[in-house]
């Protein structure tokens, strides 16, 4: 049971000790939450009080399925994008549609996830590459800040998920911006930016929230045109088993499916950096599929949108000394106190708060450090990143996850189709053979050519090691009376590879070329005896080391040479 229920690993033992901290982490995450939470519904086109509706259940369940016990789940800046760019597409922000269209798509996430989990499909999110979620992430944080300057400047910019639409709109509009607002928004993010380099566990976003909420009513600020919330909803989310309907569900499934690739990727990357801390549990990424599915699932019949695993509040979690989930409800408890008696409070925060904690949020994201390390060391995927990156914003969200998965993917093909292939030289005075191009002095032969394969060999990259193969056999010329292949670092083959290599020990015998083969691994011999390729090549032409391949031709050319002069001699008498 504590395989499909993490809670019972933990809970069974829970002491006095463990209380203290999961408290102490539970109140100061959820009094982070509280306007986080807020900033990021916005932030994805719903009502602030969305944010606090999706930090209630999805935080409860997540505690009792997730493997992590430091993993704040709830909303954040890039899944509130992509819940904007997806939902944006089909109706009109801040409708009843439209928030609907926001609950149903955290049910999509949710089954997604779930059904990842249940049949093992974890390794998926490894076709989406460290440069391409590199270029994915900064790009987004740049279009998430973009967007903000709506309530930073206190105009009126239509919503895009692409940079050039909202910065050309931005600078129409400029003329226009309320200047309380702005200082506003900009003292904010200067606070918050202070007050995190304090290293300090008191939220700065809360800090800003309470001091703007007092300016703002005590100098009547929103009669001088700053955008405030308003009267916010008290009372907890209403139970409703999400309205499904078909053409709806062809709609979202795309960004569902997007969704749920980057929320797993996000939250995977924090609970892994997190563990790395912790050694008396595992993060098993199966069961945070099930965990994170089951969290969007249950959370979208409480009204919550799509949500994840944070960065910053996982560790705050972390640092203000979480040991176990109780953290994340104790957390989820504070939220339901807040929407019970506290919402009357937000009435005069001014939006552009929201907005600078978004802004400082994300600043975390844009990773120009790793652009600059793979242009240093690794150009080729630094182009990708670039491309993602490129993409992202002048494409818009979707489209750059979907060009970035394509080059994964395209880049993945290309590099197993055309795979290291090496012509080896003996060292001198040692049995052992190394690449002749990466070292000097390295003896080779006339006679011989001794190749290694450093890839599987089937069908998508049989082609290559053909024409490779026949071109170094060109090169040698006709001095050449055999063909070694290390097949030590040849951990798989398919048909087309067997048949690929009994093409070439034809090859090979039409030219009175020895064909062999070291180091082939059980597995693969197993295939070789499936296919009668033993008997083909000749058992006598594999060996388990180059050197002892060496030396069978040594010997059997020495034979020959003997065999050859008697001959001679017993034709001159």
């Amino acid at each position: 049971m504590k395989k499909y229920l993490p809670i019972l690993d933990w809970l069974p033992n829970y002491n006095r000790t463990l209380l203290k901290g999961d408290v102490s982490a539970g109140l100061t995450v959820g009094v982070m939450l509280i306007p986080q939470g807020m900033a990021y519904a916005m932030l994805a086109g719903l009502p602030p009080i969305y944010g606090l509706y999706a930090s209630i259940v999805p935080l409860i369940i997540y505690a009792i399925l997730g493997t992590s016990r430091q993993l704040a789940v709830g909303p954040v800046a890039m899944i509130s994008l992509l819940v904007a760019a997806g939902v944006g597409t089909l109706a009109k922000q801040g409708t009843a549609e439209y928030i609907q269209l926001a609950v149903v798509l955290a049910f999509l996430v949710g089954i997604i996830q779930t059904l990842m989990g249940v049949f093992r499909l974890g390794f998926m999110v490894n076709f989406l590459s460290q440069p391409v979620i590199s270029g994915f992430t900064s790009a987004a944080a740049l279009i998430i800040g973009a967007s903000q300057l709506k309530h930073l400047l206190g105009i009126d910019i239509p919503r895009s998920n692409r940079i050039d639409i909202v910065l050309n709109s931005a600078f129409t509009e400029i003329e226009s911006t309320n200047f309380y607002t702005l200082a506003i928004g900009l003292i904010a993010i200067l606070i918050i930016v202070f007050i995190k380099k304090q290293k300090t566990i008191i939220p700065g976003a809360l800090v800003v929230v309470v001091l703007a909420g007092l300016v703002v009513w005590g100098l009547q600020l929103d009669q001088k045109g700053v955008h405030i919330m308003g009267t916010v909803p008290e009372g907890l989310p209403n139970f409703a088993i999400p309205v499904l309907q078909w053409d709806q569900l062809k709609s979202l499934f795309p960004i569902a499916l997007t969704i749920a690739f980057i929320n797993f990727m996000q939250s995977m990357a924090v609970a892994k950096a997190i563990q790395n801390k912790h050694r008396n549990y595992q993060v098993i990424p199966n069961q945070e599929l099930i965990a994170l599915g089951a969290a969007n699932i249950f959370g979208s019949f409480f009204q919550a949108y799509p949500t994840t695993g944070g960065f910053a509040r996982t560790a705050v979690n972390d640092q203000t000394g979480a040991k176990t989930g109780l953290a994340s409800i104790i957390s989820a408890l504070l939220i339901i106190v807040t929407l019970l008696f506290l919402t009357p409070l937000f009435y005069y925060l001014p939006k552009a708060i929201l907005a600078s904690i978004i802004m400082v949020a994300v600043y975390g994201l844009f990773e120009i450090k790793e652009a600059i390390r793979l242009w240093k060391y690794y150009r080729p995927d630094f182009w990708m990143l670039a491309a993602t990156f490129v993409g992202t914003l002048f494409l818009g969200i979707e489209e750059g996850v979907l060009l970035g998965a394509a080059l994964s993917i395209g880049l993945m093909i290309y590099r197993t189709t055309r795979p290291h292939i090496a012509v080896l030289g003996k060292i001198p005075d040692e049995p052992y053979y190394r690449n002749i191009d990466r070292f000097e002095g390295l003896l080779t032969r006339p006679e011989l050519l001794i190749i290694r394969f450093d890839a599987r060999l089937y069908y998508a990259n049989v082609d290559y090691f053909t024409e490779q193969i026949k071109a170094l056999i060109e090169q040698k010329g006709i001095d050449l009376k055999q063909i070694i292949l290390d097949a030590d670092p040849i951990n798989g083959i398919d048909s087309t590879g067997v048949r690929t290599l009994e093409a070439i020990t034809d090859y090979c015998t039409e030219r009175s070329i020895i064909f062999s083969m070291v180091g082939v691994k059980g597995p693969i011999r197993d295939i070789f005896a499936r296919f009668g390729l033993f008997d083909k090549i000749g058992k006598e032409h594999f060996f388990f080391r180059i050197q002892h391949a060496v030396n069978w031709f040594d010997k059997k050319e020495g034979a020959n040479c003997l065999k050859n002069y008697t001959l001679q001699v017993n034709k001159e008498l």
